[in-house]
């Protein structure tokens, strides 16, 4: 597989997104081990998870961490912790009833990322991502949040996550190396994000697509949903999700996505995408599609 930049630090390509959970709610600890062991034998070394990731069921608050514990068991049972960038984000917290909301006051993100620390069972944070805006605390504010937790040393690399550029401008200027990364919605489906992507090649960050294929159900309908990609999957015998992934590659060198797998092939199939060169008619082909 290709390798990317990230920090001061190579990575696959593609990533592995971990909010991957089965319609119970639940994600199998072997199927999921099973799709780590794919992803790592695929060249995969960067792993995407979340302290909000966790079941969406009656457990409410309860599952904060949950993924966060299932990735760390995994790795150390593999015995893998060194061949990864572990990445994680705070900020995003889960309510009573398995619902959504966001808190960034001070208090909390320094918590989220004590809590990552325990969890993940390390002693520094390889990536430690700001999840979401909160309307109830000024962007300005959390920027001087993440600067003390960049000075804690609590993490080695800080990222953005759905981040417009004005505030990926104001954070870059505040943390300056210490941010690596933004991670924002981007797919066939989703092309609305171009403007941060090219704000992260002037500043020299990472841009990580999450739900890079549309998301779990728009995946396995892309060839349906956008012929172009479709097509020329056919003409070349891959599948669409690969050429969606390396059109996504061939946006920017910084960009790195992060699709999420439930099943071992699904991974297999994605790093695949590394290897795909779009000529330059199918990529104004799809582009235009």
């Amino acid at each position: 597989m290709q390798t990317r930049t990230l920090g001061n630090q190579q990575v696959g390509a593609i990533g592995l997104g971990l909010m991957t959970f089965d319609q119970t709610g639940t994600q199998p600890r072997q199927q999921l081990l099973d799709t780590v062991t794919a992803a790592l034998d695929a060249g995969v070394t960067l792993f995407d998870s979340a302290d909000a990731y966790g079941p969406g069921d009656e457990k409410g608050a309860g599952a904060q961490g949950e993924n966060e514990r299932l990735i760390a068991s995994i790795l150390d049972e593999l015995g893998v912790r060194d061949q990864v960038l572990l990445a994680t984000k705070g900020g995003h917290v889960r309510t009573e009833g398995g619902g959504w909301d966001t808190d960034s006051s001070a208090a909390h993100l320094h918590e989220a990322v004590d809590a990552s620390l325990h969890r993940l069972g390390v002693e520094q944070l390889a990536l430690w991502q700001h999840h979401r805006p909160d309307p109830k605390v000024p962007y300005d504010d959390v920027i001087g949040t993440l600067k003390e937790i960049a000075d804690s040393g609590k993490v080695a690399r800080v990222g953005l996550s759905n981040a417009n550029p004005d505030q990926i401008r104001a954070a870059h200027a505040v943390l300056g190396d210490a941010l690596v990364s933004v991670q924002n919605q981007f797919s066939p489906k989703f092309r609305s994000s171009k403007p941060e992507i090219e704000v992260c090649e002037e500043l020299g960050l990472a841009f990580l697509p999450w739900s890079p294929l549309g998301g779990l159900s728009d995946a396995k309908e892309l060839a349906d949903k956008h012929p172009a990609f479709a097509e020329i999957a056919a003409a070349r015998g891959v599948s669409a999700q690969q050429v969606a992934l390396a059109w996504e590659l061939a946006q920017s060198p910084v960009v790195i996505p992060i699709p999420g797998a439930k099943r071992p092939s699904s991974i297999t199939d994605s790093a695949a995408a590394s290897d795909i060169e779009l000529t330059a008619d199918e990529l104004a082909r799809l582009d235009a599609s």
